[in-house]
């Protein structure tokens, strides 16, 4: 009869060459998926297109903007004030304007004020906004 349990294993090896019989397997995956990845990443010898460069930090000149948002919370056109209720009239309308519409942001106004104004822009047709802010000092 056979027996219902398996023998022990009896082997001659110690634990270290054990140990290092099971690395091998390990150490063949490892060279394998490195060999994937230097066949599979094509390096070319294209270089990368230059960069714009960047104007100078210490200039005055300000990007030009549709709708400015000042510190106090007031909408300017054109360096008039004009109400949330008034931006239809002011803004050129959606269908006119070929690129997205620019607003210029005050630093300090709060995050809230900003989505009421972008909720409203887009209730009015607006599909494209950027937002232009000053980087913190």
């Amino acid at each position: 009869m056979t027996p219902l349990t398996p023998e022990p294993f009896e082997d001659s090896k110690s634990l270290l060459e054990r140990v290092e019989d099971s690395l091998l397997p390990l150490i063949n995956l490892v060279f394998l998926l490195l060999m994937f990845f230097i066949v599979a990443g094509q390096l070319t010898d294209t270089v990368l297109p230059e960069l714009p460069e960047m104007t100078a930090e210490n200039t005055d000149e300000q990007p030009e903007a549709d709708l400015v948002v000042n510190e106090q919370g007031q909408y300017l056109v054109a360096n008039k004030p004009v109400t949330r209720e008034a931006l239809a009239d002011a803004l050129p309308a959606p269908d006119e304007v070929m690129e997205p519409l620019r607003v210029g942001a005050a630093g300090v106004t709060a995050m809230n004020d900003l989505e009421a104004l972008f909720r409203a822009l887009e209730e009015l047709g607006y599909s494209e906004v950027i937002l232009l802010t000053e980087p913190a000092e």
